[in-house]
């Protein structure tokens, strides 16, 4: 039902016989279109979900109204796993483009936690490496300058790419436009359009049409002092992830 790339674990891939369990766990898989919100915050849950295809996003809805992004995701990414112990959420989780998910009950999650402890280890490093990517969040906006900052997010954003086969070294896609982007970044969408014209200007990347072109990975990780370490990818990704390797087989 799942590509293979959408199940590989960031350090190591799933084995056979862990694929298939959490394969046969799936509930359903639902497609949602851009725009629409997968998970309400405040709104009791009792299911999880793993992205297959598209981008989502999680993000908190202020007092005045106003939308702010705290995580964008990719495929491969379980959304929403730390649902399965709060049963509810803090933050909305949308469909950032048309989206495919598989859809995980809090049960079955329960039966393997109880009867597979290496497949509910890995599910528990899930929730672990999306406190990491939280805390780089943090240190990005706290941290770095508004040029750091966007090339830090694309640096990340080509690395967990790679990782589920969706970049092949030279661009990915990005389905964000400049205010989402600046929504990631903390800047003004004037301020995203200067950044980008400058990092291609300076021949690293170039982003238009919902994708990035990579001109030079290494130039565009050292701008924006970008280490994969918190991503705790296989060392061959982490390299390719910051100019090391050549090219992945991926297309």
């Amino acid at each position: 039902m799942l590509t293979k790339s959408v199940l590989l674990n960031r350090t190591t891939s799933l084995s056979d016989a862990e694929r298939d369990r959490l394969e046969s766990a799936i509930a359903s898989v639902r497609t949602l279109r851009a725009g629409e919100t997968a998970v309400r915050q405040d709104t009791p849950i009792n299911t999880s979900l793993l992205l297959v295809e598209g981008f989502m996003t999680r993000h908190v809805d202020a007092r005045d109204g106003k939308r702010h992004l705290v995580a964008v995701h990719v495929p491969g990414d379980f959304v929403d796993l730390h649902a399965f112990t709060l049963k509810q959420l803090d933050h909305d989780v949308g469909a950032l483009t048309d989206v495919s998910v598989a859809v995980f009950t809090h049960e079955a999650l329960e039966k393997i936690l109880f009867e597979d402890a290496a497949l509910a280890k890995r599910l528990w490093f899930i929730t672990m490496l999306d406190a990491a990517q939280h805390r780089q969040w943090i240190y990005r906006l706290s941290s770095l300058t508004a040029q750091q900052r966007v090339a830090h997010f694309l640096c990340e954003t080509h690395a967990r790419l790679l990782a589920v086969g969706w970049s092949h070294g030279h661009g990915f896609p990005l389905p964000m436009t400049q205010s989402d982007i600046g929504e990631v970044c903390s800047l003004t969408n004037v301020h995203v359009n200067r950044v980008l014209r400058d990092l291609r200007e300076m021949g690293l990347c170039q982003v238009r049409s919902s994708r990035v072109q990579i001109l030079d990975i290494a130039g565009l990780v050292k701008v924006g002092s970008f280490d994969p370490g918190y991503l705790y990818l296989n060392a061959h990704v982490a390299a390719q992830a910051v100019g090391h390797i050549g090219d992945s087989h991926h297309e």
